[in-house]
């Protein structure tokens, strides 16, 4: 099993933030299917002010590459993606394509 640890930050509206995280309180089945269907095991969601913290758990042989293909010719996996880019906002530094950034690990006991 990996373990990924990625960020991005919400748009810093309190009733944008609040839709948001009631989208993630029904995620659409078939965005929870699409992650089963590529590797990710386990995925929890932080959210500090508007800073977001992602955890995933994924299969060994899990591929970013290999899930953005799948996610790219399913449309509803595009439809979800559209909708949440209303709320959310790139960190500094971020190519164009890019909305969570996949974070570093720095210390581990």
């Amino acid at each position: 099993m990996k373990r990924y640890c990625l960020t991005l930050d919400l748009i810093d509206d309190a009733l944008l933030i609040k839709e948001y995280e009631s989208y993630h309180q029904n995620v659409w089945p078939e965005i929870l299917k699409s992650f089963k269907d590529s590797g990710i095991l386990s995925m929890e969601i932080y959210r500090w002010n508007n800073r977001m913290f992602m955890i995933m758990e994924t299969e060994d042989d899990f591929s970013f590459n290999e899930k953005t293909k799948a996610d790219a010719s399913n449309p509803k996996v595009q439809e979800w993606e559209k909708l949440m880019g209303k709320y959310q906002k790139k960190l500094p530094g971020s190519k164009e394509e890019e909305k969570w950034q996949l974070m570093t690990q720095i210390f581990k006991v």
